[in-house]
C-alpha cells in the first residue's frame, strides 16, 4: 500500500511550533518546547527520507508537545503580567 505525504500533519506542526515559539516557549516553558521542536525535527528529517509514517507520527507528536509549551507559555506570561 502506497502512503501519502503527511503533508497536512507536517503544517500543522510547522504552525504549532512556530506559535511556540513566538509565545517564548523556549525560556517560559524550555522543557516541553525542547520535546517540540525534537520531534519536529525529527518529522522534517523522516519526510525528507520518504519514511512518511514516521514523519507524520512525530509530526503529530510535535504539534501536541508545541501546543502545549505555548499553552504553559501563554500562562505563565500572563500570570508575570498581571502580579
Amino acid at each position: 500500500m502506497a502512503t501519502t505525504r503527511p503533508k497536512e500533519e507536517m503544517g500543522l506542526a510547522a504552525t504549532a511550533f512556530l506559535a511556540a515559539k513566538e509565545a517564548k516557549a523556549a525560556t517560559l516553558a524550555p522543557a516541553i518546547f525542547r520535546k517540540a521542536e525534537y520531534f519536529y525535527l525529527k518529522a522534517k528529517s523522516a519526510y525528507k527520507r520518504k519514511y512518511f509514517n514516521k514523519a507524520k507520527q512525530y509530526a503529530i507528536l510535535s504539534k501536541k508537545y508545541s501546543e502545549n509549551a505555548e499553552f504553559i507559555a501563554a500562562r505563565k506570561a500572563a500570570l508575570e503580567s498581571g502580579s
